[in-house]
This record gives C-alpha cells, structure tokens and sequence, in this order.
C-alpha cells in the first residue's frame, strides 16, 4: 500500500475515533466487560488443571476438591455469559450511535451542498453513501468492537496465565506467532484498495437502478432496454470480479493463521510432553497449557478476520467523509438581514456566470425591473433563460457583478428570507410522499381549510381532488403514482395559490395542461400577478403578448428588449422567433424553424 493510501486510511480512523469520542463511557465499560470476560474465561483452564490433578490415578480421586472446583467453573461461566451480554449491548448502542450520527451529518450536508454538486453527481451515488456505505461501515465497526477488544485481552491475559504456568513453553509459543501478524498484515495490505474499488462500483450500479427507475418510459418509449441491460451486465460483471477478489484476499486470512496455530499448538504439544515426562511440570499443566495455547492463538485469527473487514469498513468510511467534507454553499454572511417588505424590485448590475471555467454563459448581463411588472424571458435553448432563474434565487451565485432584491445585494440577505419572497411553478413538478393537503400546504403549513380549497379552486384542481378516494387525504408517492402531468402542475400551481409571495417565477408553468384549463389558468395568474413582481419563461410566445417587458436573450446576454408590439416593429430576432411559430408559408430555414425550450 502507497504512502497517500496510508495516511488516508489514518485520517479516516482518527475521524472515526473522533466520533467515537462522544461516546467513551461505552468504549469504557466494553474494554472493562471484556477484560473481566477473558480474566474468567482464562481462569476457568486452570480450574480444569487442578480438577484433572485431583482424579489423576485410580483410588486417587478427591471427589470433594473436584466438586468445588466444578461449582467455581459454573459460577465463572456464568458471569462471563453475563459480561459479554453486557459488552455485546455497550458495543451495538456505541456503534448504532456512531453511525447514527454520521447520517446525520451525512444528510444535513446534503441539505446544504451547492447545487452543482447534486447536479454533478448520479443520486444514486449519493444514496449509496448514505445508506449502503454506512451499513458496511456500521458491520465492520461492531466487528471490530466485539472481537478486537476481547481478542488483544485474550492474547495479553493468555500470555500472562503461560508464564505462570511455564516460562520455557511460553517462549516457544512466543517466537512462532508472529508469524500470524506477518500474514494478516500482507493480506490487509492489498484488501483496502480492493474493498475502496468494491464500493465504488456499487455505487454505480446503484446510481444506474436509481436512473433506470425514474426513466423506464423513456427507455421503453425508446427501445432502449436492451442497451440498458447490457450496460448493467457490464457493471454487474465489474462489480463481480472486484468482490471475487477482495473475497479470495480476505479468505486466505483464515487458513492461513490456522496454520500458525496449528504450528504454536503441537509445538506446545510436544514440549510439553517432554516436561511431563521429566517431571516439571503435571497432567494437569499440561491441559492447561494446551487449552491456553489454543486460545491465546485463535484471537488471532478472529483479530486477522477482524483486520480484512475493517479495510471495507475503513474504505466505505473514507467514502461517507468525502461527501461530508464536500465544500458547502458559500455560508450566509455573519450580518446576513432577513429580506422583509419585499415589493419586486430586482436589479441585476454587470452579471457573470458560467457553470464551466472557461466556459461562459451570461456576460455582462444588466436588468432593472419595477415593482408589480410582468418579465418574460425569450430565447433559443442554452441562452441562460432558466439560468437567470438559478441566479434570481440564489440556487447559484455569480462569479462577478450582483443581484440586488429591494437594493440589497442578495449575498447578504438569508437564503430562506430571499426564497420566501418568491413563489415558483415550474415545468418540472416536484412532489412530496404524503398526502394532497401536505402537498399543496407546503409553503403555509398553518394555511386554514378554506384558503387551501379557494386556491385548489383558483387553480382548478379542486373538483379532480373531490373524487379521490379520500379527498384532500389521499396519500401520493413523489412521482404522483395515478394521477397525471398535468394534474401534478396544477397541484404546484395551487401551493403557490395559497402562498401568495409577493414575486412569482413561472416557467414553462402551463406546459402540461390542456388549452382549456390552460386558459383558466392564465385567467387566475393574471388576477394572482397584479402588483406582484412576476418573471415568466415561456417558448410559446402567444402566453406572454401581456408581458410588460418581454426580454429576448442569446449567448447569455439580453438582446432585445421591450413590449411585444415594439419588439415586432423593431423586425429583430424576436420578430424571427415569432413568425416562426405563427407564420404559414414561410421560407423554412432552419432559424425560421427554431422552437424554444428550456
């Protein structure tokens, strides 16, 4: 293993230690319980040794002494089942505790992750973290918590009983264990970077299940699922080979240490013999001391055990901190001001971004908008429309320039208080696991039932819910199980009803519904949009003819600008876009022919 895997392995276990930290009283009480555990466990071959003295020849036998002997091996054995109940409960809480924690932390990082990471990164991947890679790491730890511990007393207290015993037969069980350590550490060595490699394939075959569920129409719609399942077999297969070989390093562990102690075991076998016969030491002794070798060697073969699982642990673990030392969101300002009385002014001064270095998107962008004016954003696909969204609420911030919300630079007001000010509907719908009335009270959760229904009404939704089997209770999934697009849409649209923000952002808001409530709809947006700033992206131009101001974008730069009559008159690029959609008979090139989308 190479010096950088060394020291990240290091970093990791002090991170561990770290978070273990937090709960040393049942680090404590563990290491306690196990020494009193191995202490008796250690005692009880001793006992046996002098019970064995007692019946050694016929006509010889102590039948009292033997007695009492077995009553101390009876009480011993049952304290020690007690003491390792007792360590087995402190390490579970110790370890379900730790792990507890780093979900926690797991999940409280990814409320706060900028959105380029969650953009950049499979959700699948970061799923897998989350759950499967705290799992492995949650196994590994109680492994090593259950068996290291009791293991290293073992091998301490067994050493200690030995040389009681005989200090010359302790020597020779002495000198050949070692070479159980040299084993389990060239073993270990190579297990990590396999176990690392196990886990990142399994990421991404989780992240590919998790895209492949949320796209089977598409796949199906495409004929796709060939392909798909041949790329899943190709994963599948890597994933295959990478668990065949970190299982086959991690199998040798065993047999190979067994071998060491069967080598400790008879070399005890026939020293002790000899002393026997010499005289120096019983039968009883020996026993003992036979007992004692085979269980001061088997630690080492559960510590090995322990080893190869830990390496998974440790990889899985290095794994969980690199999303939870992923770098935030720049954090708020520490005289960030809640963004109160909020009446729509917006004003953007010389804005750069790009989500690329190197790769520009909007440059030198300028707008002033007026409280209470409709904006519609215009443009061909790539120009920044929904950009300037990400932009307007802070999902993104700017690489120069500034956004300013009543005259106050949006990087020094809170997130929550900006984002509260708007009220967004977009032509992705989002839903949440729960019911209809959770649904649409998401933004005023202490909303009354009569302002939830007036504006499931506005958005007319309202008679679709009635004949659910349960209303407003009706449980839905986050992919909205039966119910349509377009009702999804109107479901979101009612949320934002009820909230009634003081500025909107509609895009695409009513692509999925059908002209007719789609008309409806325009009708309860236009009452909802009077003094309220609004920002409306549209591709069909006929939706935004009433647009105060009508921005045409190209490039990520505003290239018209103006209502929709004077924009016409003006016979530039937004009397292009226009004509292509609503002209017959026009020469079709391939700009006439341009739509817009997102």
């Amino acid at each position: 293993m190479d010096k950088g895997k060394r020291q990240g392995q290091g970093k990791t276990l002090k991170k561990v230690f770290r978070r273990l930290g937090r709960y040393r009283i049942f680090v404590v009480l563990s290491i306690l319980l196990a020494a009193v555990s191995v202490a008796l466990t250690l005692y009880v071959p001793k006992l046996t040794g002098h019970a064995v003295d007692h019946i050694v020849g016929r006509g010889q036998v102590d039948f009292p002494g033997a007695v009492r002997i077995m009553i101390q091996i009876g009480v011993c054995t049952l304290v020690t089942a007690f003491a390792q109940w007792l360590m087995n409960v402190c390490n579970n809480k110790m370890t379900y505790q730790v792990v507890q924690d780093i979900r926690n932390e797991a999940f409280r990082k990814i409320e706060i992750l900028p959105l380029k990471y969650i953009d950049s990164h499979p959700h699948g991947e970061v799923v897998s973290r989350v759950i499967a890679d705290v799992d492995q790491f949650a196994d590994g730890l109680l492994m090593g918590f259950t068996q290291l511990f009791t293991g290293i007393a073992t091998i301490i207290g067994t050493f200690c009983f030995m040389l009681s015993v005989d200090v010359g037969i302790t020597l020779v069980v002495v000198l050949i264990t070692p070479v159980s350590f040299f084993v389990a550490d060239f073993i270990a060595k190579r297990t990590f970077s396999m176990f690392r490699l196990q886990a990142e394939i399994k990421a991404e075959q989780t992240g590919m299940i998790d895209e492949m569920i949320g796209n089977q129409k598409v796949v199906q719609a495409f004929g796709r699922g060939k392909d798909v399942t041949e790329r899943f077999d190709e994963i599948n297969e890597r994933l295959g080979k990478a668990y065949l070989k970190a299982t086959f390093f991690s199998s040798i562990t065993n047999p190979s240490t067994r071998f060491v102690n069967s080598l400790v075991y008879t070399g005890v076998g026939i020293t002790g013999a000899f002393g026997v016969v010499n005289g120096s030491l019983s039968v009883g002794q020996l026993s003992s001391f036979l007992s004692y070798a085979n269980q001061y060697t088997k630690p080492f073969n559960e510590i090995s055990g322990v080893v190869t699982e830990f390496q998974n642990a440790v990889a899985c673990a290095q794994r969980i901190f690199e999303l939870i030392e992923e770098e935030p969101q720049p954090p708020e300002t520490g005289d960030a001001v809640e963004l109160t009385d909020v009446r729509g002014n917006v004003r953007a001064d010389d804005v750069s971004f790009s989500y690329e270095p190197g790769q520009k998107l909007i440059r030198g962008f300028n707008l002033r908008v007026e409280p209470g004016q409709r904006i519609a954003i215009v443009g061909p696909t790539g120009c920044g429309k929904t950009t300037l969204i990400n932009l307007l609420m802070r999902f993104y911030d700017v690489d120069s320039g500034a956004v300013f919300v009543e005259d106050t630079d949006i990087r020094d007001v809170t997130r929550r208080s900006l984002r509260a000010g708007y009220g967004m509907v977009l032509q992705d719908t989002w839903l949440k696991t729960g019911t209809i009335r959770d649904n649409i009270t998401m933004g005023r959760p202490d909303a009354s039932e009569e302002e939830m229904i007036a504006a499931a009404k506005a958005s007319h939704i309202h008679s679709f819910i009635r004949r659910l089997p349960k209303g407003y209770d009706t449980w839905i999934t986050e992919d909205g199980g039966g119910i349509s697009q377009g009702q999804k849409q109107l479901l979101c649209i009612a949320r934002v009803m009820l909230c009634r923000p003081p500025m909107l952002i509609l895009d695409e808001a009513t692509s999925s519904i059908d002209t007719r409530t789609e008309l409806k709809i325009q009708a309860a947006f236009a009452e909802l949009m009077k003094g309220r700033t609004t920002f409306i992206v549209a591709h069909r131009l006929s939706t935004i003819r009433e647009a105060d101001v009508i921005l045409v974008m190209k490039d990520g730069q505003i290239i018209e600008q103006g209502d929709h009559e004077s924009l016409l008159a003006e016979d530039g690029f937004y009397k292009y876009l226009y004509e292509s959609q609503f002209e017959r008979g026009m020469d079709e090139t391939p700009v006439r022919r341009q739509t817009l989308t997102r």
